[in-house]
């Protein structure tokens, strides 16, 4: 029966719908995502190919692993970035060097602010020069960067992916703003 069905008309949810009686179908959610979430993680670890990719097959993993707990009045995108969030954070505990960015990527702190950020930045920078600024960057400030403008999720996505409230998301990203702005001015990158 479902592969007679048209799986790329269909949304995220009801293919989750499928999957959970199929489990062949869970392949077209894979295959949806697999080159927008190694891109994330590429983006926010810096890993190897290999390590990018070993992450994202323990995020499919996790993902197939809790299809039943899915919530579906949440975006099950949203819902996997959280997962391969949470694959990332993993990643940089195995990798204790980033230590020190991963204790303030785990700390919430509960300010608000909704300002639109990206536009005020207006910078004309090639993706090396970015990525080098990225590199200096705590990876708390660095992930809200990259889910807002790269990946270009909205504050609720984000506050869903994050774990934290729509105004946390907002003052991180005013803060994360500053620091990008910092962290270029010190490696001397003009924009």
């Amino acid at each position: 029966m479902p592969s007679a069905i048209d799986f790329t008309k269909k949304s995220d949810e009801e293919i989750v719908k499928y999957s959970l009686t199929n489990k062949e179908v869970y392949w077209h959610l894979m295959s949806r995502y697999e080159k927008k979430l190694l891109r994330y993680i590429h983006r926010s670890t810096n890993a190897s190919h290999q390590d990018g990719e070993d992450i994202l097959q323990d995020v499919f993993i996790k993902t197939y692993q809790d299809l039943n707990d899915f919530d579906s009045s949440l975006k099950f995108s949203s819902w996997i970035y959280r997962i391969c969030h949470n694959e990332i954070i993993n990643f940089w505990r195995k990798n204790s060097h980033q230590g020190a960015h991963l204790e303030l990527f785990e700390n919430d702190a509960k300010i608000a602010n909704n300002e639109p950020l990206w536009k005020e930045l207006d910078i004309k920078l090639d993706r090396a020069k970015i990525d080098l600024i990225f590199e200096k960057m705590p990876l708390k400030y660095r992930d809200v960067l990259i889910l807002r403008f790269l990946e270009e999720k909205n504050y609720q996505e984000m506050s869903d992916i994050l774990k934290m409230s729509i105004g946390t998301v907002g003052t991180l990203l005013l803060r994360a703003k500053k620091i990008f702005r910092r962290t270029a001015e010190k490696l001397q990158i003009k924009f």
